[in-house]
């Protein structure tokens, strides 16, 4: 079964149009994000609707098949975050600069890694760069991230 255009565009409006794990708005994006199976078809995931996001093409890319991750600060093997199944805003926060997303759980800091949130693996990446240009015009982070932010 492929997934409709109808169906992908209740997913895109559900995730408010942006990833579902950076949190990156697809408006300032070259191109459409992808719909991710949270359980992948690989491993029996299905096109149902509570089994889809909206992730964007660096996040899809990244988590690939993955279902899990190894969390940094204790070595432990834990699920990946699910935005079906968790709150965005109880596993990750916004650093003090809105560049880079901090991991607030075990599922944060192995989600994080996994989806390498921040491109840690250079000394400054392309999402930091990126989002330091939609900071500036006001497009970053989205509002609702910061509804505890005082």
């Amino acid at each position: 079964m492929s997934i409709s255009a109808s169906m992908r565009s209740r997913i895109r409006q559900r995730a408010q149009y942006l990833c579902e794990y950076c949190h990156s708005s697809e408006e300032a994006s070259t191109s459409q994000f992808t719909i991710d199976h949270l359980q992948p078809k690989s491993l029996g995931g299905t096109d149902a609707l509570e089994n889809l996001a909206l992730a964007c093409h660096r996040c899809n890319t990244r988590r690939y098949n993955f279902t899990t991750g190894v969390d940094p600060e204790n070595n432990s093997t834990v699920p990946l975050f699910n935005p079906r199944m968790h709150r965005w805003n109880e596993h990750f926060i916004w650093s003090g600069d809105r560049l880079r997303i901090i991991a607030l759980s075990s599922i944060g800091r192995a989600t994080c890694k996994r989806l390498d949130m921040n491109d840690d693996e250079h000394d400054e990446g392309a999402i930091i760069k990126a989002r330091r240009l939609w900071l500036r015009g006001g497009w970053h982070p989205p509002e609702h991230d910061l509804i505890d932010d005082n």
